[in-house]
């Protein structure tokens, strides 16, 4: 059985590979911690908050997320396609995600707020209704993504190919227009 946390929390902490192993973290708060060396198994973070946190290339294929807030962390090349899917509701503000993959998962109504998302794989993602307010999506891959009433109207430097991905009621603002077109070959001024 899991060890349990309740309303715990943690700062300047650096975790080594095994040390939140087997864990559940629930109303805790994670500030200026570094996760980046763990090789996550068997754990669940719940209602929890990580503020300033380093997790990029951590390993979290065996991770719970469920209703998380990331608030300045950096979250580069990270893999969340293998995390548990059962009620994983994330969000994100002012982090940098930059070449992490959330490849086939279901983040329906996620928020992605003042975020650097360079080169992130969103392929055969569900993007229902996720908000992209003021993201830079420059070189992430959306093949094959649902992302049905999904607002790109404030992000920047994406190239969606409205062939390939499922754009139904999704706003866009008229500038990024040329990132819908880019396959055609048509310029846009």
């Amino acid at each position: 059985m899991p060890e349990y946390f309740l309303d715990v929390a943690y700062e300047n902490n650096i975790y080594g590979e095994e040390d939140v192993n087997f864990k559940e973290f629930e109303c805790c708060t994670f500030t200026n911690c570094n996760f980046s060396q763990c090789v996550f198994l068997a754990v669940t973070f719940i209602d929890c908050t990580f503020n300033d946190c380093i997790f990029s290339n951590a390993k979290i294929n065996y991770v719970a997320f469920r209703t998380v807030i990331f608030n300045r962390c950096e979250i580069k090349e990270v893999n969340f396609s293998m995390c548990d899917k059962l009620i994983f509701e994330i969000a994100f503000n002012n982090c940098i995600l930059d070449f992490s993959k959330f490849y086939t998962l279901k983040i329906k109504g996620t928020s992605f707020t003042n975020c650097s998302i360079i080169a992130v794989d969103f392929m055969s993602t569900d993007l229902t209704e996720v908000i992209f307010d003021n993201c830079d999506l420059y070189r992430s891959e959306f093949a094959k993504a649902i992302a049905n009433k999904a607002n790109f109207k404030t992000s920047y430097n994406y190239t969606i190919d409205p062939k390939t991905t499922k754009l139904k009621k999704a706003v866009f603002a008229l500038e990024g227009l040329k990132g819908l077109l880019y396959k055609h070959d048509i310029i846009v001024h």
